[in-house]
């Protein structure tokens, strides 16, 4: 009942009553034997071919990705470049990038916008001219 309380929010007039009231039950009934089965912890042998490429793998990729992503980086001019470096790898805020570049806050705004679509468009692609 306190279901059917906790949910009258979600019931519409036009709607049967019934239909309404068994779909509760159900999900009542689910999350309650959900509850009572027991949880078993799952083993799973790995080869150590696997267990490398898993621990080892990681890793590579990381350093794939930062690799791709520098590469696309420096393809960009700088007034683009040193704020997305800055904010969004750095973690600096807008003021202070402004501060620290010498631009405005919304040319740093501006910057990171246009220079996070000219990568976007290159790896799409679509290559597009550089101002």
């Amino acid at each position: 009942m306190l279901a059917v309380h906790d949910q009258r929010h979600a019931y519409r007039p036009a709607d049967p009553l019934t239909t309404w009231l068994h779909a509760i039950a159900r999900y009542e009934m689910v999350d309650l034997l959900r509850a009572r089965l027991p949880r078993r912890a799952v083993e799973v042998a790995l080869d150590d071919d696997i267990a490398d490429e898993a621990l080892h793998g990681e890793d590579a990729r990381a350093a794939e990705s930062r690799r791709d992503l520098l590469r696309l980086l420096a393809m960009l001019p700088e007034r683009y470049r040193l704020p997305i470096v800055a904010v969004k790898i750095e973690g600096r805020s807008i003021a202070e990038c402004a501060s620290w570049t010498g631009l405005s806050e919304s040319a740093i705004k501006v910057g990171i916008h246009r220079g996070l679509k000219r990568p976007a468009a290159h790896v799409a692609g679509r290559r597009r001219p550089t101002p």
